[in-house]
């Protein structure tokens, strides 16, 4: 059941998707400078591209920057969590090396032990 109400969901959005980028098929000039500040330094870099696209990369640029920015927030968390898997590791090899190993019961020895033969 949830799996085909996801797919609802993502049949909604992929609908609201494609009427925005219907509805905002005009094409706009995308310039990388103020056309002042270009002037003055010689360069005029300027893109046409349907405005439903300068959008969703707007969209996506803000996602992956969003992205970016916790990765390198979390770098502290992620680094104590190596650190203590490492300790968590040494203590376990410290005790396996510590044990000693436990005496064997009597009787698991009589049934561990080979058979004799008679005679």
């Amino acid at each position: 059941m949830m799996k085909y109400l996801r797919y609802l969901v993502l049949l909604l959005i992929a609908v609201g998707l494609v009427a925005v980028a219907l509805a905002n098929r005009e094409v706009v000039a995308l310039h990388m400078l103020p056309p002042d500040l270009a002037q003055l330094v010689g360069i005029d870099w300027t893109i046409r591209l349907p405005l439903f696209l300068v959008g969703f990369g707007g969209v996506v640029v803000g996602v992956l920057i969003g992205f970016v920015w916790e990765w390198l927030r979390e770098h502290k968390h992620r680094a104590a969590a190596a650190a203590k898997a490492r300790e968590v590791q040494q203590l376990k090899r410290e005790v396996a090396q510590a044990t000693p190993p436990a005496p064997k019961d009597d009787v698991l020895a009589l049934l561990d032990a080979p058979p004799r033969k008679a005679g």
